[in-house]
């Protein structure tokens, strides 16, 4: 099977080109996942991503993960600045194969249809000397599309519509020249997450998914003599997965998510309406939280990255400084920083990685990958600590994750949301068959709050000595 690595450009704290409030990063993402999804669901091909989040990466990285999976083409998306306007690709500059040419050529004439419906100029096929396509070692073509810093280029990118289609024209260009088989016909889950008749309110919902992180498009469709504006939200080829999605979804705040299976062989349901005010057959009830036994996961910092840092360096003169990362990210989730920095404490001991997981997967909390049974990687400590963070709130309570940070953790969705809202409830379920496991935890953070308080104590022993010794 034909494989393909597809390079949304930039990501993380590297926005690329910026025009008030978009970010080039953010199309890249958005239209490079539109790419692997039109490929998955028509053609027999693997297709890998070197970011499918808002995470940053080298440009080593990107192009090691293209080399190592010895992908046989290489597609890079971005977007261009500096006052021009419209689209154009690149391959290296320093010589190409026929092959690479051939890539290019492809890809490009199945854009260019687009770029004309919607009014945009074809810049035409260059070179470059870009890092990604001199690096790579098979095909590479960049895309540059259209100019952020360009208002009319800008509302086109905006445009869910027009990400969609050239999407679907870089996966059809993709697909001629590497001749991959497309797909019989196979059934696919799509998600949908609500049906308008009204666009303006098919595009205010896929503007709200997207400021919680969740990717979507509308898909037009005439139904019953009626057109309708289906927001679809990713599509699967196993219904568990998309199922899982709609939970996802639901947890977001969007009641009339749903699934439609396209590609049977009989007629595919027709989209439900948007749901008017109804009365909610037996709905299941949500989740509750156990009751608390003993000190809360969630909950209120006591101490400062400083001493946090301070105390475990103690112990381990070498330990990173990751207490900063702890109490800003532990107040967006709302769980005590300070116990979870003592968990991590427990489980790296003193963050010397002295067991399996070493110190590179940047695995603060033991957790293992949901797939393999082995210890999950992170790419950064920042990711690291956002997962440790959490699992915990995963436990912690039924509330749906909150927005500014993307799903990291392997394991979310296999924690019995709000099982243990209590550190002492975490035995038995963190560690098995964790006997003693949380107290551990809440032994390391008394020492810590007591190498806070102890001097402070000192100090008022020996002023109210000095006290007593001058009267």
């Amino acid at each position: 099977m034909k494989k393909i690595m597809i390079d949304p450009g930039h990501g993380g704290s590297d926005p690329g080109a910026v025009n008030k409030s978009a970010q080039e990063k953010t199309f890249n993402l958005s239209i490079a996942l539109k790419i692997r999804n039109y490929l998955n669901n028509h053609f027999e091909v693997d297709v890998q991503m070197t970011r499918s989040t808002d995470v940053g990466m080298e440009l080593k990285e990107r192009t090691d993960k293209a080399n190592e999976a010895n992908a046989d083409a290489f597609l890079s998306i971005h977007q261009n600045s500096g006052g021009g306007e419209g689209f154009e690709s690149y391959v290296y500059n320093g010589g190409v194969s026929k092959e690479t040419l051939a890539f290019q050529q492809a890809v490009h004439a199945e854009i260019a249809p687009v770029l004309k419906k919607y009014g945009a100029s074809d810049r035409g096929r260059k070179s470059a000397n870009f890092h990604v396509l001199r690096e790579t070692r098979m095909m590479a073509v960049l895309l540059e599309v259209l100019f952020l810093d360009n208002e009319k280029n800008l509302a086109l990118l905006k445009n869910e519509t027009f990400q969609l289609e050239v999407a679907k024209a870089a996966a059809e260009g993709t697909a001629k020249v590497l001749n991959l088989p497309r797909k019989a016909n196979k059934v696919i889950y799509a998600v949908i997450a609500g049906s308008f008749e009204d666009k303006s309110l098919a595009e205010q919902r896929v503007r709200m998914l997207a400021a919680k992180k969740i990717n979507s498009y509308i898909d037009q469709e005439t139904a019953g003599g009626k057109t309708l504006y289906r927001v679809q939200s990713g599509a699967f080829a196993e219904r568990k997965f998309a199922e899982d999605h709609v939970r996802t979804i639901k947890a977001s705040g969007v009641s009339d998510a749903y699934i439609i299976s396209k590609g049977e062989s009989q007629p595919s349901p027709q989209p439900e309406p948007k749901p008017k005010p109804e009365p909610k057959p037996e709905p299941k009830p949500e989740p509750k939280p156990v009751n608390p036994d003993g000190l809360t996961i969630e909950g209120v910092t006591a101490l400062s990255a400083e001493e946090m840092d301070a105390f475990v360096r103690r112990t381990n003169p070498d330990a990173p400084k990751l207490a900063h990362l702890y109490i800003q990210i532990g107040a967006v989730y709302g769980i005590k920083a300070d116990i979870a920095f003592a968990q991590a404490i427990q489980e790296t001991g003193y963050f010397r990685f002295g067991g399996s997981v070493k110190a590179e997967q940047h695995n603060y909390a033991g957790l293992g990958a949901y797939e393999n049974g082995k210890s999950a990687v992170f790419k950064n400590p920042q990711e690291g600590v956002l997962a440790h963070i959490q699992h915990l709130f995963a436990y912690a309570t039924v509330k749906p994750l909150p927005s500014g940070y993307p799903l990291i953790d392997p394991r979310f969705r296999y924690v019995t949301r709000g099982s243990a809202v209590s550190w002492k409830q975490l035995n038995g379920k963190w560690a098995v068959p964790g006997n003693g496991y949380a107290e551990q935890i809440l032994a390391i953070h008394r020492q810590m709050v007591s190498s806070v308080l102890q001097p402070l104590k000192n100090r008022v022993q020996n002023l109210e000595k000095r006290l007593d010794e001058t009267n």
